[in-house]
């Protein structure tokens, strides 16, 4: 599998830069080094190079239906729905808004998501499930 950097594929002659964001966002994911490397060079990456820089959270190897990765991305989203929907996404809203601040103000964010949380039935299963040692079962409530 190659997972070509859309960056690459425009700028491989350099004659122009990236306009859709890959300036600004590959950095933040990649680091600065990586990123000015990818982008000066136009390099094509594989998945599992991919991977190892943190561009992509995983890579597997294609199957016989070449639907590897939907497979995966179904194994995920599965456990990910075995979560309270309500803390997931509060969770979600935490980390997306929290990394458009600085930390100190992050941690407020994080905190004010949390205090959403405790008023839900779902939290109040959560922790009943756990003192009774068995799996919850969540209502989105």
């Amino acid at each position: 599998m190659v997972l070509k950097v859309w960056l690459a594929e425009h700028s491989r002659h350099s004659y122009f830069i990236e306009e859709a964001g890959g300036t600004q966002r590959l950095p933040r994911v990649v680091g600065i080094g990586k990123a000015k490397e990818l982008i000066f060079t136009a390099k094509v990456l594989s998945g599992q190079e991919a991977a190892i820089i943190g561009l992509v959270e995983e890579a597997v190897p294609q199957n016989g239906d070449s639907n590897a990765a939907y497979l995966k991305a179904l194994e995920i989203a599965k456990e990910i729905s075995s979560k309270g929907p309500i803390a997931v996404r509060l969770a979600k809203q935490a980390i997306n808004n929290g990394m458009q601040v600085d930390l100190s103000t992050a941690l407020r964010v994080e905190e004010s998501y949390y205090a959403l949380t405790i008023p839900t039935e779902d939290r109040v299963e959560g922790l009943k499930a756990f003192r009774e040692k068995r799996e919850p079962v969540y209502k989105g409530k």
